[in-house]
């Protein structure tokens, strides 16, 4: 059996009140809300608005292509983002770079709201939506995991699962955010304004939400874990190398556990606007709301899930979670392409709720797969080289459909997606670092 780089702790750090521990689990929530808020934004716009305002042609496919490239750029960014920030803060400290990434990410954000459109300013629309993307994306590389650690890290072992689910119900609100804010564009200003100037409006709101943030975060001190690393000076110099040399079995295994939560959800949410709009000419208001319900349903999913996760470990919940989403995925999908309203709204809330199981205890099983001195390394290149792969979900699912005129490339794509997150299940408890109390 692979051992884990660098499995050496240092002496046990400060232990940290129930009070300070669910203060520290609000932040990271608070930051990845945001981070998710933004990230969906640009998602449900790439299928909605990108396609017409940045990426002109005659052919809805091509547009739609190159909006979900740009999209699928950002998680390009976001594994070089991972290795940056990883490794900066596995030498300087969680804190410090969750500001950084935090602030990063609304910022871009607003200035993707105040960007001209292909029709004022030419090719340099989407040359320059591209590059803001790449930044957004860089900054989220670093911002999920640092989020996951430290709420890890301030938590007691046996009560991990729970606190790591609770930055994954960020992805929910940022959601509910997103979407909400389009939904109501939508509806206050009508459809030619929104496609107008009215999406731009949920994308300059990510500037106030990040004040907020930076006000949360700013009050949050360092991870015990790490500060007993700095004090006892056993700091890693060198953490990009030791995670690759040594813990290539870890990555790998990481990387299918966390892709169903990340790959199939932009498959169910993303790709499934633009299905449900551009090929069975479903409404827009309909999907948003689709989206919007299924995030809220997500919540409690997430919850339930955390809980489970710490009563029966998170390999078993990632295993049995990855197991059920291949069993809806084709039910899923026959909902959504009977154009039945009731039906659509239906399949992307049981598909999304399903999917969420393994996500919401991918953070524990994440960081349990790495030493402190390389965890914010480790799990940074993990779950953002799972992003790349997901980016492209949306891109190849449109690709094949526009092929086949048919959804079942989405129903097969989620049926793969979810048995490589299943089988992750199996290998995860081998690979994982044992602490007492630990459920694996």
């Amino acid at each position: 059996m692979a051992t884990n780089a660098s499995t050496h702790q240092p002496a046990a750090p400060t232990a940290v009140s129930e009070s300070v521990t669910r203060k520290v689990a609000l932040a990271a929530l608070v930051g990845t809300a945001l981070e998710w808020y933004d990230f969906f934004l640009f998602t449900t716009a790439a299928a909605l608005v990108f396609n017409a305002q940045f990426f002109i042609s005659h052919d809805p496919f091509i547009a739609a292509m190159g909006s979900f490239a740009t999209l699928a750029v950002g998680f390009v960014a976001r594994p070089i983002g991972g290795f940056i920030f990883g490794a900066m803060g596995d030498k300087v400290g969680r804190k410090k770079i969750l500001m950084i990434t935090i602030i990063g990410i609304g910022v871009v954000t607003g200035l993707i709201g105040l960007l001209p459109n292909y029709m004022t300013i030419g090719v340099a629309a989407p040359i320059l939506l591209v590059v803001l993307r790449i930044v957004q994306g860089l900054a989220v590389g670093g911002e999920w995991s640092g989020a996951v650690i430290i709420a890890v890290e301030n938590a007691p072992v046996e009560k991990r699962a729970r606190y790591a689910a609770l930055p994954q119900i960020g992805s929910p609100i940022g959601t509910i955010l997103s979407s909400g804010g389009f939904f109501g564009m939508l509806y206050l200003v009508g459809q030619t304004n929104f496609d107008a100037w009215g999406w731009r409006i949920p994308f300059i709101a990510a500037i106030p939400l990040l004040a907020i943030s930076l006000w949360i975060r700013g009050r949050l001190s360092e991870s015990p874990e790490f500060a007993a690393l700095m004090e006892s000076g056993e700091t890693e110099h060198a953490p990009i190398r030791g995670v690759l040399t040594n813990s290539w079995r870890q990555i790998l295994v990481g990387m299918c556990s966390a892709l169903l939560g990340i790959g199939g959800f932009y498959l169910i949410t993303s790709f499934v606007v633009f299905y449900g709009t551009k090929v069975l000419h479903l409404s827009y208001g309909l999907l948003l709301m689709g989206t919007l319900l299924a995030a809220v349903l997500e919540i409690g999913a997430l919850v339930w899930a955390g809980r489970m996760g710490e009563k029966f470990g998170p390999s078993k919940v990632i295993l049995w979670g990855g197991i059920a989403s291949a069993l809806v995925a084709i039910p899923v999908f026959l909902a959504i392409d009977s154009r039945n309203p009731v039906l659509v709204v239906a399949g992307m809330m049981v598909g999304v709720a399903v999917l969420s199981v393994p996500y919401a205890v991918s953070g524990a099983a994440l960081t349990s797969l790495f030493a402190t001195k390389v965890r914010y390394t480790g799990v940074a290149i993990t779950s953002n080289t799972a992003g790349v792969i997901s980016g492209f979900v949306p891109l190849i699912a449109t690709a094949l459909v526009a092929a086949s005129h048919s959804f079942w490339p989405g129903a097969a794509i989620l049926v793969v997606i979810s048995v490589l997150t299943a089988l992750s299940g199996i290998f995860l408890p081998a690979l994982s670092i044992k602490e007492e109390g630990m459920k694996l």
